[in-house]
């Protein structure tokens, strides 16, 4: 696996990273015995970025992943988020009290079976509390060794910029994908300018970008909420894939390793971190960290997954409103 620095405090990890959120019913079931062996033949192919959060199952993730880790830690770094609590839609869902981040590190901690985080980010900010106390909360933290470094999860360039001069960010993790580009125009210059890591999540479009994409019947499946994945969206959706499907067979790849080596190619300090259940996935996704994309195709790329060629939001309505713009 080739390595990245994420951002310029001293961060070094896989460019293809897991994200471990499915593994907790997200989308669809899932099999605790499969995802802990899944976790570890990552790890063992070259993975050393896990990425998870309190909320994913109730902090049933969490202490998946600590599982599948025990005995495997040093050569792993371990990304876990605090700030989105388990309420209903209608009601406020994100908390970035100091009293709050505190106390749910503590809790993070015992799940995860370690003595400090790596990467520790603030999931969604909170619009009743100055970015400068959660920060401030975390950079506390930092100083008694229980996290080691910091960042913040879909930021807007305005509070990425206040929190920064709090304590020094080392990612900041949005959603970045062939559909989901908002990140490219101010944050992610920001971000190179300032030696800031970025770290793309959901880059095969929640599955989307996969050869055998499929929605699963069982409800537990959010992406039936999802507005970009139901009736006339999908299916514009699916006519626009056919680029991307027609591309790869010409090359000999999946149509996921042509999405993932886009990405990567684009920007030399961003790292992925797609989930998958799958250690056969797994593997695709760390091939794709070689591929070498020449500039016409890069360019048919841009040309074609843009926002008039996306349809549909990436959340509905009620959670749209939670993300910073």
């Amino acid at each position: 696996m080739l390595n990245r620095n994420l951002g310029s405090q001293g961060l070094t990890v896989s460019s293809i990273g897991l994200g471990c959120m499915g593994m907790s019913s997200t989308y669809g079931h899932a099999d605790d015995k499969a995802s802990i062996e899944s976790i570890r033949q990552a790890s063992e192919s070259g993975i050393s970025l896990f990425d998870t959060a309190n909320v994913y199952g109730n902090g049933h993730n969490e202490k998946l992943l600590g599982q599948a880790l025990k005995g495997m830690s040093d050569n792993v770094s371990v990304a876990t988020k605090v700030g989105i609590q388990e309420m209903a839609l209608n009601q406020k869902r994100v908390n970035g009290r100091p009293e709050y981040i505190r106390s749910e590190l503590e809790k993070s901690l015992n799940r995860l079976n370690r003595e400090y985080v790596d990467l520790y980010y603030l999931h969604r900010i909170d619009p009743d509390v100055p970015i400068e106390e959660s920060i401030g909360e975390m950079s506390r933290l930092v100083e008694e060794g229980k996290v080691k470094y910091i960042g913040l999860s879909e930021a807007s360039l305005s509070t990425i910029q206040r929190a920064h001069k709090v304590h020094p960010l080392t990612a900041v993790q949005s959603e970045y994908s062939l559909w989901s580009r908002g990140v490219e125009k101010d944050i992610i210059p920001y971000l190179q300018a300032e030696g800031i890591g970025f770290v793309a999540y959901s880059p095969l479009g929640r599955g989307f970008f996969a050869d055998d994409f499929s929605l699963q019947a069982s409800q537990e499946d959010v992406r039936h909420y999802l507005p970009r994945f139901q009736g006339d969206n999908l299916t514009a959706n699916q006519e626009v894939f056919k680029v991307i499907r027609n591309l790869s067979q010409n090359l000999g790849i999946t149509s996921s390793q042509v999405a993932l080596a886009w990405l990567l190619q684009k920007h030399r300090n961003l790292v992925a971190i797609p989930g998958s259940k799958s250690i056969q996935h797994i593997r695709e996704n760390i091939a794709s960290s070689y591929l070498e994309l020449d500039d016409e195709i890069i360019h048919l790329l841009d040309k074609t997954f843009n926002e008039s060629n996306t349809h549909g939001d990436r959340y509905p309505s009620m959670l749209m409103g939670e993300l910073e713009k």
